[in-house]
């Protein structure tokens, strides 16, 4: 609700219990108005509780330094190439602008 609705309920709550006389049949507006204030005021307090425990400062904790642990890699043989098979060829393309002789 928050602290403009917490005061807009007592507002209200006051104004009902102490500027209006008026009994509607069975509901007494003078009773009305109450509630409304002990409300707002419940609420206004939750509010600054909730707040409060918001801004308080957090104590930092030490953090332990990570420790790496490296694993072993296992050798791979590599398998048997004949002499004349053509592994991996890779190209060189160089950017020509437009217009360009080659």
């Amino acid at each position: 609700m928050g602290i403009g609705g917490s005061i807009i309920l007592i507002a209200v709550g006051a104004i009902l219990a102490f500027a209006v006389h008026v009994s509607v049949g069975w509901l007494s507006l003078n009773v009305v108005g109450w509630v409304l204030m002990f409300a707002g005021l419940f609420a206004l307090l939750l509010t600054l509780w909730f707040w409060n425990n918001r801004r308080r400062p957090v104590a930092p904790v030490p953090v332990e330094p990570e420790r790496v642990v490296h694993e072993r890699r296992r050798t791979v043989t590599p398998a048997p190439v004949e002499p004349d098979t053509v592994i991996d060829e890779r190209r060189r393309v160089e950017y020509q602008p437009p217009g360009a002789d080659i």
